[in-house]
């Protein structure tokens, strides 16, 4: 219970800090992501070319969701709660890498979602760069 109330707290100031995740968001996408769905995050990263299922270009994820970034749906692909089967085996997940503090991030409903800091950072920076 304790973590959860930790969670809406985090949450509450999270406005404050946006630029600073999306900031460390991006650090984190050309470390981790850039390799598949390029440094431009359009989905023609050096290894595109090799994968049987192609990156997608992460720059429209809103405005093939009717104007609105799809936040549940990043995250559990991130984290991998909702896997994706590409070049034979799984988007790689980076488990033990995003472990850490979790935090949550309010839906359009609402509702909150938890997830690791690390994945809020890269979310936020993917939402950053919507078209």
């Amino acid at each position: 219970m304790r973590k959860l109330i930790c969670a809406f707290f985090i949450m509450g100031l999270g406005g404050a800090s946006l630029a600073a995740d999306a900031e460390e968001g991006g650090e984190i996408y050309r470390e981790n992501c850039a390799t598949c769905h390029g440094l431009d995050l359009d989905g023609k990263g050096p290894m595109a070319g090799v994968m049987v299922i192609k990156p997608a270009d992460l720059t429209t994820l809103s405005a093939r969701n009717d104007g609105k970034f799809p936040l549940v749906r990043v995250i559990k692909r991130i984290d991998g709660r909702d896997p994706l089967v590409s070049h034979g085996s799984p988007m790689p997940v980076y488990g033990d890498f995003f472990e850490g503090r979790d935090v949550a991030m309010k839906t359009d409903a609402g509702q909150p979602i938890m997830t690791s800091k690390p994945v809020a950072a890269l979310v936020a920076y993917i939402e950053s760069v919507q078209k």
